[in-house]
């Protein structure tokens, strides 16, 4: 036991005291805070005003267009668009858009430009003057017949790259285009607003006790955790197999067995790289679920921070236990087949059939998500090689029976006590062998020995 114990702590510490390993466990942090915080402080930088002539021989555009870039206007969108996606805001967020709508239009300065009795060419080569002479930055010119389908409104702007605001425009230029048409055709506005809005459709999920829960945000939360734990799989259970072919290479093998069965060194690499692998892992749930409260109470990140499932420490518990349960089934499947090879390269062919299978398994997280009472669900997670990516998802999805989760840990339990069996059986055989690659006759006849 004292071998084995020594065996795991040099595992993890050769692991874990490595700058790569320091590096990557904050890396990830620090650029999931960078995505969720760098976005919005670029757009939130205030640069100078887009001064914009609108050049409107009906004289009946520019008034709508300046009213649909107003705070009032933008403000009412942004509520819809909130309410469309989250259902009901409540009175801070409210006002959080309001203050959010007027700093957006003072990036807007509309400018009149009176284009009575001239041809649109010399309105166009006026236009153009006056943005060489910055007096303005940006022109559009209204067509006569706006009510064509096929009249062009021409904008031309020397901040061409400002997809944010051009967009904008061209969504209130589309709203005063359309109001006018409808005016035209003495529509009422708000009748056919009214005739057209979307009904109230409120989805909620139900758990297994019958109660409503916010499903919003499960399916990408699931998917993140499924990604996270397949790349960890598949990155420590290389790691395995890297470190079973240099200890061959370099002949430290010899030295080891030694000193302790081959049966304890070769459990102890597993436990000792697992615990490093389950050690980045929590570091990063931990992170995740700091930063998610965070965001929570701040007002401007609320809509997104209410979208994300609720986790439950035991969920974090489940989430490290078949991460420890994936680990094990593909590191015992990596250290058999460092234990055949030669060189890295020729792991590294033999490595494409267990990332296949993790990567099917994560194919199968859709499905999962979608229905995880399905039939199909409970299978693939039940499963070995497919349960401990399968699984978290479910859970997190729908918690399934306490009965499905403990069968399905020991079913994978069974499932690596085999897998280490005969792994320990070829790493003892293999690992003295040097000059060709392992055969499978061979690697079935050291299965087979007492």
């Amino acid at each position: 036991m004292r071998k084995f114990l020594a065996v795991v702590k040099h595992e993890y510490k050769k692991v874990v005291l490595k700058w790569s390993f320091l590096i990557g466990t904050l890396l990830l942090p620090f650029l999931a805070a960078c995505f969720a915080f760098v976005p919005v402080i670029i757009f939130s930088l205030q640069g100078e005003p887009t001064r914009i002539a609108i050049a409107d021989p009906t004289g009946k555009i520019f008034e709508r267009v300046e009213r649909n870039l107003s705070s009032e206007r933008m403000a009412e969108k942004a509520r819809k668009a909130a309410r469309d996606s989250i259902g009901q805001i409540d009175a801070a967020q409210d006002e959080k858009m309001r203050n959010t709508a007027a700093q957006f239009v003072q990036d807007f300065v509309l400018v009149g430009f009176d284009p009575s009795g001239r041809s649109v060419d010399a309105v166009r080569s006026d236009l153009v003057k006056k943005i060489m002479a910055d007096e303005i930055d940006a022109y559009l010119i209204v067509p006569e017949n706006y009510n064509d389908a096929a009249a062009t409104f021409e904008f031309r702007s020397r901040k061409g790259g400002d997809f944010v605001s051009n967009d904008t425009l061209q969504d209130a230029v589309n709203d005063a285009v359309r109001s006018q048409r409808l005016a035209d055709a003495n529509i009422d506005e708000n009748l056919l607003a009214q005739i057209n809005s979307a009904v109230n459709f409120d989805a909620k999920g139900l758990n297994e006790a019958g109660e409503e829960k916010n499903s919003d945000g499960v399916f990408f939360a699931s998917f993140a955790i499924g990604l996270m734990i397949y790349i960890t799989l598949a990155i420590y259970g290389q790691a395995i197999m890297g470190a079973v072919v240099e200890e061959k290479e370099t002949r430290i093998a010899e030295i080891l067995f030694s000193s302790a069965r081959p049966f304890e060194l070769m459990l102890g690499k597993l436990v000792g790289v697992g615990l490093a692998g389950l050690t980045q892992l929590a570091i990063w749930v931990s992170s995740a679920m700091i930063l998610i409260g965070f965001l929570s109470m701040q007002p401007e990140f609320q809509m997104v921070a209410a979208s994300v499932p609720s986790i439950t420490p035991l969920m974090v518990v489940y989430f490290l236990v078949y991460f420890l349960l994936g680990f094990f089934i593909y590191a015992s499947i990596f250290a058999l087949i460092g234990s055949m090879v030669t060189t890295v390269q020729e792991g590294g062919q033999f490595a494409f059939p267990p990332i296949m299978i993790m990567l099917s398994a994560f194919y199968f997280c859709f499905a999962v998500i979608r229905d995880p009472e399905s039939p199909l669900s409970f299978w693939v997670t039940m499963a070995p090689f497919l349960a401990p990516i399968t699984m978290p998802v479910r859970i997190l999805a729908e918690t399934p029976p306490p009965w499905q989760i403990a069968l399905s840990i020991t079913v994978n339990t069974a499932a690596i006590g085999v897998l280490v069996w005969i792994a320990s059986r070829v790493y003892r055989v293999g690992m003295l062998m040097y000059g060709k690659r392992a055969s499978l006759p061979e690697v079935w006849k050291w299965i087979k020995q007492a």
